[in-house]
């Protein structure tokens, strides 16, 4: 082998080198920002759905009022029209959450509860499910037939 050849075979070595190792990185990068594009739409949507709640909540006169207040809005924004036994189980267990929101409105003290009771839920919600709670936001539409008259 000449050094020209095994020059060039080095170079197509490094070449290759390098292509597997951006391929590899690629791969790691996609992975990565899959993750956090997932952290940021459960953030979002914790966000969105305690401020909702809260929302709902905050004109409430009694403790009845506020959780079937907060009970109603969970449903509306799952899109929950009906109950089922696994819906009834999520919703009584996200009570604790709701109680926490309600019992720390008046109490400085309380309001590292609440924190506490959602990460308390998700924790629940992932074991029993298989999965985070925050994918049931992610229902698929139905095709709608686009109809012309």
């Amino acid at each position: 082998m000449t050094v020209t050849t095994r020059f060039l075979v080095e170079l197509k070595s490094a070449a290759e080198a390098a292509k597997v190792a951006e391929g590899r990185f690629r791969r790691e990068a996609a992975v990565r920002i899959a993750a956090l594009e997932q952290e940021r739409a459960f953030a979002f949507r914790r966000l969105n759905l305690m401020q909702a709640i809260a929302e709902a909540m905050a004109s409430a006169e009694s403790e009845e009022i506020a959780v079937a207040s907060a009970f109603a809005t969970l449903r509306t924004r799952l899109g929950w029209n009906s109950d089922s036994e696994a819906r009834s189980e999520v919703i009584a267990r996200f009570g604790q959450v709701v109680l926490a929101i309600f019992r720390a409105s008046d109490k400085e003290e309380s309001a590292n509860d609440i924190p506490e009771a959602l990460a308390g839920f998700e924790r629940w919600y992932a074991e029993t499910r298989g999965s985070p709670f925050w994918l049931v936001f992610e229902r698929q539409m139905q095709d709608t037939p686009r109809v012309d008259f």
